[in-house]
């Protein structure tokens, strides 16, 4: 019995990791304040932009090919987070391996990363702005990147105290240096290739 239909009969509860076990496996499903929340896999553009951009971060920053290294990369990781705790499935996750030297064997991960990059749909914008951002804040994600492909668009985010304080972002073809990839240089043209 789905979460809805509990609550259409008057007995009202948080949903939990039980709920995402759950659901059906063509959705993704997140809990934010014990509220589960289900979408559609992405559109092409989105899957491609996430994509795209997670090979751009794996060679230099993952596998320390033509850049520092030092980070674990990880596509639609999911991570439990807080007591509660909220279930998030951010679409890029990256941890500093000083801090997660290795990636543990479970299917999900309770240590919150070090930057969490999301790639806007309209189905989802609102709810990774708004619900997601204040998430990540809260368990001390440094940096929040938010990619919207049909707008050719990165806006990258830093921890300030409690919340995020927009630091830059970059738009169309060019290439771009953002934190805390800044290393080396992201070519934008092939995130927004189809």
């Amino acid at each position: 019995m789905s979460v809805r239909m509990r609550e259409s009969m008057g007995k009202k509860r948080e949903a939990g990791y039980q709920d995402v076990l759950e659901a059906p496996e063509h959705l993704v499903a997140e809990v934010i304040g014990g509220v589960l929340h289900t979408q559609p896999r992405p559109r092409s553009t989105h899957a491609r932009a996430a994509t795209r951009l997670g090979a751009a971060l794996d060679g230099p920053f993952d596998r320390g090919r033509g850049g520092p290294g030092g980070w674990l990369i990880l596509g639609e990781p999911e991570l439990h987070l807080g007591a509660r705790p909220d279930i998030l499935v951010p679409d890029l996750a990256g941890w500093r391996r000083e801090r997660m030297p290795e990636m543990p064997d479970a299917a999900y991960f309770d240590l919150a990363p070090d930057w969490i990059g999301e790639v806007l749909s309209k189905a989802t914008a609102r709810r990774d702005r708004l619900e997601k951002l204040p998430i990540y804040a809260r368990e001390g994600v440094s940096h929040a990147w938010l990619v919207d492909a049909e707008k050719q668009l990165i806006e990258v985010y830093r921890l300030d105290g409690e919340t995020y304080r927009f630091v830059g972002g970059a738009s169309g073809d060019d290439e771009a240096t953002l934190e805390p990839f800044a290393a080396v240089p992201l070519e934008l043209a092939a995130l927004w290739e189809r």
